[in-house]
């Protein structure tokens, strides 16, 4: 059992670090911009609450953090209250934010300053992957600290690797949003297609997904999506960023991604129409308007 820390308790990290505590029965800390979030988890864990991050941090064996950004991590780890002025030698730093590869290298060598251990560590699978503690989990890092870190990680993972050197966990999570982004795409297409067509959509639905073409995505939001249901999951927001990242990732390696910034611009055009909540699924409203 370890002393651990978790920062950031918003749709994934608050079930992301009931898993910890649950499953894996270590004693946690945790911190929350809204004081009311982490005083609710704590009633619900049995935890504790910290007031900073620097205070969460202090005596950790290990500090796991999901926030929004770059910058939102700076501030966290970096600034004068964050996890790193009191990070303890040893302690090891595990991010879940999809963040850049820049950070989680930049955050890698500060750790290692402090002689501890930092491994990027973004996740797949959605609030209910979450919910469900069956995450997919790619990590970047150093081999011995991975090794350290998989047995707490592993409380909230379905499928878990080291991808390679810091960075590589970042880098993994953008081929996963390239490639996701583009099924959403090709999904919305084909069920507009079908309807304009007159098909059967349930029917066809079910015949392919026994086929080449069968996703998660097929599987799990066909329905929602020509019910026009897109209040719930992985907000257009969030993609929107998550891409952002690629792109200039990909201006910065050569990568060239033609599908990728036509559905960023896509998804630019949801947020337009007032969609910024709306569940990534929502590329079909751009053709059903049509």
């Amino acid at each position: 059992m370890s002393k651990v820390a978790w920062i950031g308790l918003g749709v994934m990290g608050y079930p992301m670090a009931g898993h910890i505590r649950e499953k894996g029965g270590h004693d946690l800390i945790v911190y929350n911009r809204t004081p009311e979030k982490a005083a609710k988890w704590t009633d619900q864990y049995d935890g504790e609450t910290a007031a900073t991050p620097a205070e969460a941090a202090q005596n950790a064996d290990f500090i796991f953090m999901c926030v929004g950004n770059d910058d939102d991590l700076r501030q966290v780890t970096l600034g004068p209250d964050g996890v790193f002025s009191t990070l303890k030698e040893g302690a090891i730093v595990v991010d879940n934010t999809t963040a850049s590869a820049g950070i989680a290298r930049e955050l890698h060598e500060a750790a290692k300053g402090k002689g501890a251990g930092f491994l990027d560590a973004p996740v797949s699978g959605g609030q209910a992957g979450a919910e469900g503690g069956v995450l997919t989990v790619m990590v970047g890092g150093d081999e011995d600290v991975y090794a350290k870190a998989e047995p707490v990680i592993q409380c909230f993972a379905r499928a878990l690797n080291l991808m390679g050197p810091a960075g590589s966990g970042q880098l993994t999570k953008m081929v996963n949003q390239i490639c996701v982004v583009g099924v959403i795409q090709g999904l919305a297409e084909g069920l507009h297609f079908a309807k304009q067509a007159g098909l059967d959509i349930p029917k066809a639905m079910d015949t392919i997904t026994k086929g080449a073409a069968q996703s998660w995505q097929m599987e799990n939001r066909w329905e929602t999506m020509i019910r026009d249901e897109f209040d719930y999951g992985f907000a257009v927001d969030w993609m929107r960023k998550d891409l952002a990242i690629c792109m200039d990732e990909a201006r910065q390696n050569g990568a060239s991604l033609p599908v990728t910034a036509m559905i960023e611009q896509f998804y630019n055009e949801i947020q337009r129409a007032g969609g910024n909540r709306w569940d990534s699924s929502s590329l079909i409203t751009l053709l059903e308007r049509s």
